[in-house]
């Protein structure tokens, strides 16, 4: 039973990470636009470093969260192969003599 539970609760860390990289890729691009923009009116300024710093902080998240992702998938993946090795069905009759 516990088996079956963990697959669950990895299969929600994998779709609730896949929303949150989802969020942090656009807030990655919202920063950079931004970042270009506010570079472009007044280079050097503290707004534009402030939009700089927290475009670092959504790409480390968003690279995290990928990370993150990468290393619950094959998890995912075992468990699918063993409940479909633990379901497979075989004939009672050898192949070879039904067609005798």
């Amino acid at each position: 039973m516990a088996a079956h539970s963990e697959s669950r609760e990895s299969w929600s860390i994998a779709r609730q990470l896949r929303r949150m990289r989802t969020v942090y890729a656009a807030g990655a691009l919202l920063w950079a636009s931004t970042s270009l923009g506010t570079a472009y009116s007044s280079p050097g300024s503290r707004t534009m470093w402030t939009s700089v710093l927290l475009l670092v902080v959504f790409t480390g998240l968003l690279a995290l969260s990928s990370w993150w992702l990468r290393s619950v998938a094959p998890t995912r993946a075992t468990a699918a192969e063993k409940r479909r090795s633990a379901v497979s069905v075989r004939p009672s009759v050898p192949a070879r003599q039904v067609g005798v």
